[in-house]
């Protein structure tokens, strides 16, 4: 089975884990996340990633979304599956964003993981748009 973990600063990804529900359909199992909250120790985020991972087998397949790479908890999340032994089936991400965890969560399946990077990638920059905005010659904005 392939997961999709996200992992992150404050509440970031469990908000991001609620909105995959609200748009995938409802509760998934092979979506998980785990976050360090604010005064939150590496110990017990460690503890709260190993409780999140637990349905995570070492036969399976898991994709790694962080908020930033370098960041406490991208890196002990890395620590907690390198001493599972479980990196070489791992492939993650950092700067994760909405249009990222979406393609993640619903092709994970349908794509190779090769694939799958490229598309990651590739949706996650094209959600950053700058949007124009057409103020015109009126009071009232358009959008």
């Amino acid at each position: 089975m392939k997961y999709v973990v996200l992992v992150s600063h404050g509440t970031f990804a469990p908000g991001l884990h609620s909105v995959l529900k609200m748009l995938g359909g409802g509760e998934r199992g092979d979506v998980l996340s785990a976050s360090m909250e604010d005064g939150m120790g590496a110990d017990a985020f460690v503890e709260r990633f190993e409780r999140a991972i637990t349905p995570i087998k070492n036969e399976d397949e898991i994709i790694l979304l962080a908020d930033i790479i370098g960041g406490s908890p991208l890196n002990n999340a890395l620590d907690v599956l390198s001493r599972r032994g479980m990196l070489e089936k791992t492939v993650a991400f950092g700067g994760m964003n909405l249009a990222m965890a979406l393609t993640a969560s619903m092709m994970k399946d349908a794509m190779d993981t090769e694939s799958l990077e490229a598309s990651l990638i590739l949706e996650s920059q094209n959600a950053i748009q700058r949007m124009q905005l057409d103020v015109g010659d009126s009071d009232e904005a358009e959008i």
